[in-house]
């Protein structure tokens, strides 16, 4: 009985104290699943296929607006039908309901995108569909057009042909093209009120994008919320007026609850701004975004690009992010907000991507959490910002790598403009690739970030749980070798203890591919021109993951005589068809440009470059054409001044050699008769060997 009492009287509480807009201290990151003209990318098919890889990264996705609008072409926003029609461009209403049950089996939550400022009409200016639903029959009449609509047209178009439209005008902003409609009309808001209501009760939506939110009052998204109580609702208010898009939530209230986020488009012009200009210290400042206000970061959904901005053509150009969208992307997953990831940067990005939602999950960053401005240098161009969660904190440095980490914080995600690092007291293992699929077998770095010193990791990979006596233990920083199908899980290990266990999943289509090393050599820097003090390679491969540790790299001692020459070199291995690795030579000092060579990139075989005259960067010049025929020569004994023949000079050189001088020799041919060490016995071997030739 006591439970029941409970329920009933849940049941008894006003419908607007459901609805609060946004979930408070929410961690989910939301997906639009769409772009513009997204047609085959977005339907409904293709969408569900994917729900087992959208689960581990997304919690909400945004789908277009799934009525039929008279044609397979569109995008939705010429919505028609309401109630009765769901064979839309994307699919058919049995394909839409079985991709919504998929995601929320799969604890994913599908947003409608709720077009209601504008309606279609069926074959003149103001007849709309009439729809029965539930044994009841909708349909809009002409007086549910505003008077002004269209600046006039559609009144004068009523007229001539015996239509009267509303005594209201428009509450909100006039658009054209459509008729848009009276909401302060008794049958619109129950027609929209039935709509919103079967959108949750029959198609099984877990909320609402409300469509150009600035066409009519924001009282009547609070209306329509209020009666339907969304878990989800965000508004699209299209203004970077921050005072603006705050008054627009307010407006929301019902009984002084909000009932709708909006999407932070301050925010989204500051990040625009600061990445099409590569100016980073424009993000600066506490005027930048809803979700940098403690009384608003609730309802601040953050975007870099949606459908609208996106570029279309070069004749459609609209307002888009016009290069590194990663870093643009970077930062918006390390803020307070509830982050909207565009469906064309998720395909483009998606390795990137997927490390940037996982640093936002292990440092436990919600929608709520707060965020300081750690640095920034005008000069240097750098920016940094450090967001609190629950487990952790996120420190995203974005521009000039000039910007040293704290050494409280363990770097785990970077690109071009952009470094993630998560604060030492997060104490989780961390992976350098992401859950996913890849043609060939691959390394992925296991890094402990722990404030405990020497802190391990262990690992399996079967899928069971990492204990203390179950799994290999390792040494942060160490690569595992991911030649199949499987799923990794890795834990801290200290004083006996796992914790901070991190899952990957991974699926290798070419199980059987055969590794082979390479060596990637560098003639020798450090005499006249160059006179480098020392030799660094700073690597990645082409799964972005690095192969030399941090920048500036690994400092390379190993060298060798090649046909005369010295060379400092390092071997890696190539695990794929599609696998390579990438280059910076440097000197190993901390300071860029002139420190350091331009990248070389996509290398899969034994190579040979010379450091180049500077120009910024060093320049690179490949000339494994010239030294490759002599490496094997050069490793045979006898060849000890490696110019790829075996003669009297060798012999000269060797004497030399061990008589003290400074003559460089090549350390493998001058062990002539291969016994570990050089001395007298290898002149004599080289003496015979010459006799007897």
């Amino acid at each position: 009985m006591k439970r029941i009492y409970t329920i009933v009287m849940m049941l008894m509480l006003p419908v607007a104290l459901l609805g609060q807009g946004w979930p408070s201290g929410y961690s989910g990151v939301m997906l639009q699943g769409f772009y513009w003209d997204s047609f085959n990318d977005s339907k409904w098919t293709n969408l569900e296929a994917q729900a087992d890889e959208l689960a581990e990264f997304f919690r909400l996705v945004w789908i277009p607006q799934s009525g039929y609008c008279g044609g397979y072409s569109s995008m939705g926003y010429d919505d028609l039908y309401w109630f009765s029609n769901y064979n839309s461009a994307f699919g058919t209403r049995p394909q839409l309901v079985s991709m919504i049950t998929t995601f929320k089996g799969k604890g994913i939550g599908t947003i409608a995108d709720v077009v209601i400022n504008h309606r279609k009409n069926v074959s003149n200016w103001v007849d709309f569909p009439a729809e029965t639903y539930k044994g009841v029959t909708y349909q809009l009449k002409s007086t549910d057009i505003c008077r002004d609509d269209d600046g006039g047209a559609a009144l004068n178009w009523a007229t001539q042909n015996g239509y009267s439209l509303s005594a209201n005008n428009d509450t909100g902003e006039d658009w054209g093209g459509m008729r848009d409609l009276d909401h302060s009309s008794a049958n619109v808001q129950t027609n929209v009120k039935a709509y919103v209501k079967m959108l949750l009760d029959d198609l099984g939506y877990a909320g609402f994008r409300y469509d150009m939110t600035k066409g009519y009052a924001a009282q009547y998204t609070g209306m329509y919320n209020a009666y339907a109580a969304p878990t989800y609702s965000v508004g699209e208010y299209w203004d970077g007026n921050l005072s603006a898009v705050k008054a627009w939530i307010d407006g929301t209230k019902v009984n002084g609850v909000v009932q709708s986020a909006a999407f932070d488009f301050p925010f989204r012009y500051t990040i625009r701004d600061a990445v099409n200009n590569n100016k980073w210290t424009n993000l600066s400042g506490s005027n930048k975004g809803l979700n940098l206000d403690a009384s608003y970061r609730r309802y601040s959904v953050t975007f870099v690009e949606n459908h609208d901005t996106q570029y279309r053509s070069a004749s459609d150009p609209q307002d888009p992010i016009k290069q590194y969208v990663e870093a643009a992307n970077a930062y918006m997953l390390s803020m307070p907000g509830t982050p909207c990831v565009f469906l064309r940067h998720w395909m483009d990005y998606k390795e990137s991507i997927k490390q940037m939602i996982y640093a936002r999950q292990l440092a436990g960053i919600t929608n709520t959490s707060t965020t300081s401005q750690q640095a920034y240098n005008s000069s240097s161009n750098y920016y940094a910002q450090v967001t609190t969660g629950t487990r952790g904190s996120l420190l995203a440095a974005m521009g000039s790598t000039s910007y040293t980490i704290p050494s409280s914080y363990v770097l785990v995600a970077s690109g071009t403009n952009y470094r993630l690092a998560l604060s030492k007291s997060t104490e989780t293992a961390w992976a350098s690739v992401p859950s996913g699929e890849r043609e060939d077998p691959f390394h992925v770095i296991l890094t402990a970030v722990s404030a405990t010193a020497g802190a391990q990791i262990v690992y399996t990979l079967d899928g069971s749980e990492p204990t203390a006596s179950n799994g290999i233990v390792v040494a942060s920083g160490s690569s595992v070798l991911i030649n199949k199908c499987l799923t990794l899980k890795a834990g801290l290990l200290k004083n006996g203890t796992v914790s901070g266990v991190i899952t990957r999943n991974y699926t290798v289509k070419n199980e059987d591919y055969d590794s082979y090393e390479i060596t990637v050599f560098l003639k020798d820097p450090t005499v006249a021109p160059n006179n480098w003090p020392q030799v660094a390679y700073y690597c990645w491969d082409s799964n972005n993951v690095q192969q030399c540790g941090n920048w500036p790299g690994e400092v390379i001692t190993d060298t060798r005589m090649v046909h005369g020459e010295k060379f400092y070199y390092k071997t890696f291995t190539i695990t794929g068809s599609q696998y390579s690795v990438n280059f910076v030579f440097s000197q190993g000092g901390s300071t860029a440009g002139s420190h350091q060579t331009v990248d070389v990139t996509g290398v899969r075989e034994t190579s040979f470059y010379e450091v180049k005259t500077q120009t910024n960067k060093y320049q690179v010049s490949d000339i494994t054409a010239q030294y490759l025929p002599y490496l094997d020569v050069t490793a045979a004994p006898g060849d000890v001044n490696g110019d790829g023949v075996v003669n009297i000079d060798d012999v000269t050189a060797l004497i030399d050699y061990l008589l003290g001088s400074s003559v460089v020799i090549d350390i493998q041919g001058a062990d002539v008769d291969v016994d570990g060490s050089i001395n007298i016995d290898d002149v004599t071997g080289l003496i015979d060997m010459l006799l007897a030739g």
